[in-house]
C-alpha cells in the first residue's frame, strides 16, 4: 500500500503546512503550475515527487517535467496532467488520450477547484486537489491525500489550509 499526497497550483508559494500534512507519504504528486523549482526541492525533502508542468511554468520546469505523466503504482494506472477538465468536460487536448488509455486514476489541476468525481464511463476516479498556493481566486487552499492498495484507491482525505 502506498500513501500519496496530491498538490497543484502552488504558483511558487511554499507553506510549511505542506511538509506537515505530507509527512508519512510515500510519494507526492504535483499537478502543475509549480511556479518555482524550489517548490519541488522542498517537496523532495519530504519524499519522492512526480510532477507535470503547468501553463505558468517556465522553461526550467518544462525541461524537467512533461505535460502528461502516465505510470503504474501498485496495480493502479495513473495519468496526471495540468489542464485536464473533469468527467463529462475533459479538456479537448486530453480527451482522446483519456478515453483511449482509460486510467484508473486521473489527476489534474488548473481550475483551482477541488473536485473528486468518478467517471463510470471509463471506470476512473478523477481528482483535482484544488490550489495550494495563494495566486488565484480560491478562498481556501487545499491538498489531498489518498492510499493506493493494489488497484484500490481508498482513504481519500481533503485537507484545507487556513492562514
Amino acid at each position: 500500500m502506498k500513501r500519496i499526497g496530491i498538490i497543484s497550483d502552488t504558483h511558487s508559494w511554499w507553506d510549511e503546512k505542506y511538509a506537515h500534512h505530507f509527512a508519512g507519504c510515500d510519494e507526492i504528486w504535483h499537478a502543475g503550475d509549480i511556479g518555482s523549482p524550489l517548490i519541488i526541492k522542498h517537496l523532495e525533502n519530504i519524499c519522492p515527487v512526480r510532477a507535470v508542468c503547468g501553463n505558468i511554468d517556465g522553461n526550467d520546469l518544462k525541461l524537467r517535467f512533461n505535460r502528461i505523466l502516465r505510470f503504474k503504482i501498485e496495480e493502479c494506472n495513473v495519468m496526471i496532467t495540468h489542464i485536464g477538465g473533469y468527467p463529462g468536460k475533459y479538456a479537448p487536448e486530453i480527451r482522446a488520450y483519456i478515453y483511449n488509455e482509460k486510467p484508473d486514476l486521473f489527476v489534474a489541476g488548473h481550475s483551482h477547484i477541488l473536485k473528486v468525481m468518478y467517471d463510470k464511463s471509463i471506470d476512473c476516479l478523477h481528482v483535482n486537489p484544488g490550489a495550494a498556493g495563494k495566486q488565484g481566486w480560491q478562498h481556501v487552499r487545499t491538498l489531498i491525500k489518498l492510499s493506493i492498495d493494489g488497484k484500490q484507491i481508498k482513504d481519500l482525505e481533503i485537507i484545507e489550509l487556513h492562514d
